[in-house]
């Protein structure tokens, strides 16, 4: 503990060139006497650190002592930094780990590839997850973390949504998703993937298994989200929309189906737009319509329109007031 403590020191003297004892106190979270003794150990070890008295004093480094990374370019740095994630970082209990990594990558860079990735991190920010969605809880991504690192088998209970599943797994990866963690994993053989919030336990086993040869995480998740995407039932929608909510019809079936659809060239008396959109999972479609409210109108197939009046009657019946009895 205290070896990390005064690595830890040393590098934040190197990044920040001085400091003083009480500001050191706080962010090592120990007392300044500690501090003190640590800069003593320091010392009497052979690194050159000493201490200045008066308002402008502090403890510090003799110029030039600092390690440096070598061959690392300044774009480097700055994709270094840019690629922290801290919120999955710390769901995968890494938090700290991420912290005291780049920490040490800062001291270790020249000062000019330091100023970069310094203003880099005070002008980008990277959120994983979408608007409006709450992040997922997910008690079983550390332990099956734990697992891929080590190459454990794990039993886990598993929701399916119509009923819980156990299973025996082989943990390959983890994946994050537009927020959203998956497990890839071996199941009787086959490399298949789990949604990690639907994880209810895991119980770790002595038993260690094979990755298989050659398998590529990035790959394998490619190739498996491409054919979940062309794979998944869809159905063609005709529809007519305000030109000034294309915007919101984007927002409710996403950018990469209203870029692909077929824009039909026919007049329409209100001005508006018509598009032929491809829409996965049909039974969803209809309620997923109506979030666009009035400005559409589903023209094709009628299976899509009746499901629209069957939610918009529903809906209607439910605030209509009852009638009053004479």
């Amino acid at each position: 503990m205290r070896a990390s403590r005064l690595v830890s020191l040393l590098l934040l003297l190197q990044t920040r060139g001085r400091a003083t004892a009480a500001e050191l106190a706080e962010e090592l979270e120990v007392s300044v006497r500690t501090v003190h003794r640590d800069v003593e150990a320091l010392a009497e070890s052979g690194v050159p650190i000493y201490a200045e008295r008066g308002p402008l004093g502090g403890i510090r480094l003799v110029d030039g002592y600092r390690t440096r990374l070598t061959g690392l370019t300044a774009d480097e740095a700055e994709a270094l930094f840019l690629s922290g994630l801290p919120g999955p970082a710390a769901e995968l209990g890494l938090g700290t780990v991420v912290a005291a990594a780049r920490l040490k990558v800062l001291a270790s860079l020249p000062g000019e590839l330091r100023g970069r990735a310094t203003r880099l991190v005070e002008r980008f920010h990277l959120d994983a997850a979408g608007w409006f969605q709450a992040d997922e809880a997910v008690p079983a991504l550390a332990p099956l973390a734990e697992a891929v690192w080590e190459s454990k088998v794990v039993d886990v209970e598993y929701d399916r949504g119509q009923a819980t599943v156990a299973r025996r797994l082989g943990p390959l990866g983890l994946v994050l998703k537009a927020g959203v963690w998956y497990l890839v994993a071996l199941a009787n053989g086959q490399a298949r993937t789990y949604r990690v919030s639907r994880v209810l336990s895991v119980a770790a086993t002595e038993d260690r298994f094979d990755r298989p040869d050659g398998f590529d995480l990035a790959s394998f998740w490619a190739e498996s989200s491409a054919a979940y995407e062309r794979d998944a039932p869809h159905v063609d929608v005709t529809l007519r929309v305000r030109g000034d909510r294309l915007y919101r019809l984007r927002d409710v079936v996403g950018s990469q189906a209203v870029d692909a659809a077929t824009r039909i060239q026919e007049p329409d008396p209100d001005g508006w737009i018509r598009l032929r959109v491809r829409l996965d999972w049909p039974d969803e479609v209809p309620a997923q319509l109506l979030a666009v409210g009035s400005n559409i109108e589903v023209l094709d197939p009628p299976e899509i329109r009746d499901g629209l009046i069957r939610i918009a009657r529903r809906i209607v019946e439910r605030y209509e007031p009852a009638p009053t009895r004479s």
